[in-house]
């Protein structure tokens, strides 16, 4: 919460995308939520711009089997959602089911991918009718995703304009650089009109850095020639381990003309 202080003259500026991402944490879902979100709505008087959250994920698989593991998953999917309706958010942000074990493994079984689509649907269902009652969309994050497409398959099965696809650009460039992942562009063209959000970090295609822009060696130009290119409109939030270093980001992003 700290950090919108620090930051909400930045954000107001322009009215720039924003996540709160405090509903991670259980003891903030299972706390008092409404009291948190109207302290978090105070500070932001002012600001206009998108505004989303990140989801609750920690042990949390959308594609959850056990139904008794199912019925903690649509709790918390719930939860976020009251955090959303309490904020005026419009997206949440919700991991991606798909893994690098799954993608050596889910066709060894002729409904291996279909099982896994099931499942989420099993657990999603819920949240994704109520994310389109009160105009959220649930925006699928790749986590391990070594094939981008599968997630997009994923979110096209709701048929519904309340779910969408996230890219994490560290993400992608891990499963790039250690599972043989296509690069970082490919998942913004694969993605195509169902990019709804990107969280932006840098980092070395080894691990999850969350470094600022222009610290690692992600190919950034590509990646923003492609959101270019693309027909979506994603927000675009900077997800870093160190918040302090979000304006040097966003500084580096604009001088190398890829961001204003």
């Amino acid at each position: 919460m700290p950090d919108l202080d620090r930051h909400r003259d930045w954000l107001i500026e322009s009215q720039r995308d924003l996540e709160i991402q405090d509903f991670i944490f259980p003891e903030i879902l299972d706390g008092d939520l409404e009291g948190f979100c109207r302290d978090a709505r105070a500070r932001l008087d002012g600001f206009t711009g998108r505004l989303g959250i990140h989801g609750p994920f920690y042990n949390l698989p959308l594609n959850a089997r056990d139904p008794l593991i199912r019925d903690v998953v649509k709790r918390r999917l719930w939860q976020g959602l009251d955090a959303c309706e309490w904020l005026g958010a419009t997206h949440m942000v919700v991991h991606s089911p798909y893994t690098t074990w799954g993608y050596n493994n889910l066709d060894k079984t002729p409904t291996g991918r279909e099982e896994l689509v099931e499942y989420c649907h099993l657990t999603m269902a819920d949240a994704v009718r109520r994310a389109e009652t009160i105009g959220c969309t649930l925006v699928i994050e790749n986590i391990e995703d070594k094939d981008p497409s599968a997630r997009v398959e994923l979110a096209r099965s709701f048929e519904s304009e309340a779910v969408g696809v996230s890219i994490d650009t560290g993400h992608a460039y891990y499963a790039h650089g250690s599972t043989g992942a296509p690069p970082v562009d490919y998942f913004v063209k694969l993605a195509g009109k169902h990019l709804a959000h990107v969280h932006i970090q840098d980092a070395d295609g080894y691990a999850d850095r969350h470094w600022p822009p222009g610290a690692g060696t992600l190919n950034w130009r590509a990646f923003f020639e492609a959101l270019a290119q693309s027909e979506a409109n994603p927000r675009l939030v900077l997800e870093l381990d160190d918040n302090n270093r979000i304006l040097e980001g966003a500084a580096w992003l604009i001088a190398e003309g890829l961001a204003r």
